[in-house]
């Protein structure tokens, strides 16, 4: 048996760190030989037999609640322990709303409360805040998105959040998207978990600039919005995976979601679950739902990429909701109706059960 001791410069943090040796493991080719030093330039060659790589793309049915996504999914879930204080369970942030779209945010905010965050704070336009306080009492409202001095304002928040999500009801206000290109900077140099939607990735499209190689980011495409990303031509997308860089993560939502890693090159195929009704909102709940499960990934410190397991519980959540809201409801379903129902479908697909 081998040991093997990894060595990275002292700029990289724990987590990239740790995916640097689970990659190593992964590509290690059939019998590889290496070297391997011994200190000062004596260095030895090691004959090495290759470990199991994972396949690059596999597909998962709505009734494998044993596959190994689904185990995982499960592991990162915390237990509830009296011991805990508010805030270890996740403090999540969401910018976005707009004096249209004033829905989009308070789905995204509720859905990662409800999902089993402790505080979600809202940062939203002015003309949207007082619209988004009347929905909930829980969520914790910035109205300070137009304001003159935002980044001022909303830079210390970031700091204390474990999870950002952007672009849930943003809109597209030039000031408004000028303000948060510049929030997507502060958040790479703090290394912040991101996820970016519905008018986020409008952003990014025209300036992919701003999150090429940002290790830990997320992005959630709905099939108009995938076309506009990558293009219509499929056998293309690893070619502009690339393009976004290492550590970028892809779940492309519809029939079948599906996930793209650019670090290991691997798609993953959801369950397809869900109805036929597509409300309004349901991205955003998965938005939501989303952040939560990425935060508990990431603590949870699993071999496989916290973002792919946190996507695959995610969609695995939302497809659920939709079906079990449809079942009650109909064609008249909304958004709030799947959200009613998120307590359910956690109690049965992700809860840890009592022995």
């Amino acid at each position: 048996n081998l040991r093997f001791t990894t060595t990275t410069p002292s700029h990289v943090n724990e987590r990239e760190r740790d995916r640097a040796r689970m990659l190593l493991l992964r590509r290690l080719s059939k019998r590889s030989i290496f070297p391997v030093s011994l200190g000062g330039s004596r260095s030895v060659l090691c004959l090495v037999d290759r470990i199991p790589e994972l396949n690059r793309s596999r597909r998962f049915t709505m009734g494998e609640n044993k596959s190994p996504l689904m185990e995982r999914a499960r592991n990162i879930v915390p237990h509830l322990e009296t011991t805990r204080h508010k805030g270890q369970a996740g403090r999540i942030g969401v910018v976005g709303g707009s004096l249209e779209y004033t829905g989009a945010p308070y789905f995204a905010a509720i859905s990662a409360l409800k999902v089993g965050a402790d505080l979600v704070h809202v940062f939203c336009p002015q003309a949207a805040a007082q619209v988004i306080k009347s929905y909930s009492a829980e969520l914790i409202v910035h109205p300070l998105l137009d304001s003159n001095n935002a980044i001022i304002q909303i830079e210390p928040w970031l700091e204390r959040l474990h999870v950002l999500v952007i672009g849930p009801g943003l809109g597209r206000d030039r000031v408004v998207l000028q303000t948060v290109a510049e929030l997507i900077k502060i958040c790479r140099q703090l290394q912040k978990p991101l996820i970016i939607d519905a008018d986020g990735l409008y952003l990014i499209t025209h300036d992919v600039s701003l999150v090429k190689d940002y290790y830990g980011l997320i992005l959630t495409p709905n099939a108009i919005e995938f076309c506009r990303l990558f293009g219509n031509d499929r056998s293309r997308i690893w070619e502009m995976m690339e393009k976004l860089g290492r550590g970028v993560t892809v779940i492309e939502k519809g029939l079948n979601d599906r996930i793209y890693e650019s670090l290991t090159m691997e798609k993953f195929e959801c369950p397809q679950g869900g109805s036929a009704r597509r409300c309004g909102g349901q991205g955003d709940l998965l938005a939501g739902a989303l952040a939560t499960f990425y935060f508990w990934a990431l603590e949870s410190k699993q071999e496989i990429s916290p973002a792919t397991v946190a996507c695959f519980a995610a969609s695995y959540l939302t497809k659920t909701c939709n079906s079990h809201a449809f079942k009650l409801k109909g064609r008249s379903m909304t958004c709030t109706d799947m959200i009613e129902q998120i307590h359910v479908v956690f109690e049965e697909c992700f809860e840890h059960k009592k022995e």
